[in-house]
């Protein structure tokens, strides 16, 4: 996540931790103040990342029924991904998974699962049906929603794990399709824990990238000895 990085840093970020980084996320709505967005844009370009920007600029769009305006400015960036959400406003899911189809003609889409409203709690049936007809209107994989700080969605208000529930969401939604926020490390070792090294996770701190692949790997404590117990078996 990258919460107002300058082209330089964005670089520095690029050198040290390139390697182990999909696609990178404009948080929130930032991109709308960031300086020299299109320098920035221009070195994550070069080095092969793709972007996409924050939800929350989405529903700003939308709250101001500009969706078509919206739809211009990932031209006018050259944008290959979208983030569609609701996070942040009450939006019909019907009208949600039409965005998502008509977005796929222009762009992949992630589309964001979950409330950053900590008092909403969503029950695991739904989470599952709104994750399901979000991937059926094309969307490329959707986000289990956690906020910058994993304290809402999938996690409680004390960044523990909603253990059930994510539990509840692989019965049905294949785990190469979800990706998870999970900015805090505990977090992170338990979704490697219990999914793997490749295990999809999001909101990760540009500092936190290297630290994170040493979690990946078994290099740090945290999970040292997970998977040589795993081998040994």
């Amino acid at each position: 996540m990258d919460k107002g990085l300058s082209s330089r840093q964005a670089e520095d970020m690029i050198e040290t931790s390139g390697d182990h980084i999909d696609i990178v996320k404009l948080g929130w709505a930032t991109s709308y103040v960031t300086s020299n967005l299109d320098k920035k844009l221009a070195v994550y370009r070069e080095a092969g990342i793709p972007v996409y920007l924050g939800g929350t600029l989405f529903e700003a769009f939308i709250m101001r029924n500009q969706f078509d305006e919206y739809r211009r400015v990932l031209d006018k960036y050259n944008l290959s991904h979208a983030e569609v959400s609701d996070g942040s406003l009450v939006m019909d899911h019907d009208k949600k998974c039409e965005y998502i189809r008509t977005l796929t003609d222009q762009v992949t889409v992630l589309s964001e699962v979950g409330s950053k409203d900590a008092e909403e709690i969503i029950p695991p049936y739904k989470w599952i049906e709104l994750m399901q007809k979000e991937l059926d209107a094309g969307a490329w994989k959707v986000i289990g929603e956690a906020r910058e700080g994993g304290n809402v969605g999938l996690f409680r208000s004390t960044g523990e794990v909603r253990s059930g529930l994510v539990q509840e969401i692989l019965t049905k939604i294949p785990m190469e399709k979800v990706l998870w926020e999970a900015p805090q490390k505990e977090q992170q070792v338990w979704f490697i824990k219990l999914l793997g090294s490749n295990v999809n996770l999001g909101n990760i701190a540009p500092n936190e990238v290297i630290p994170l692949e040493t979690i990946r790997l078994g290099l740090r404590g945290d999970t040292f000895d997970h998977f040589l117990k795993a081998e040994s078996k």
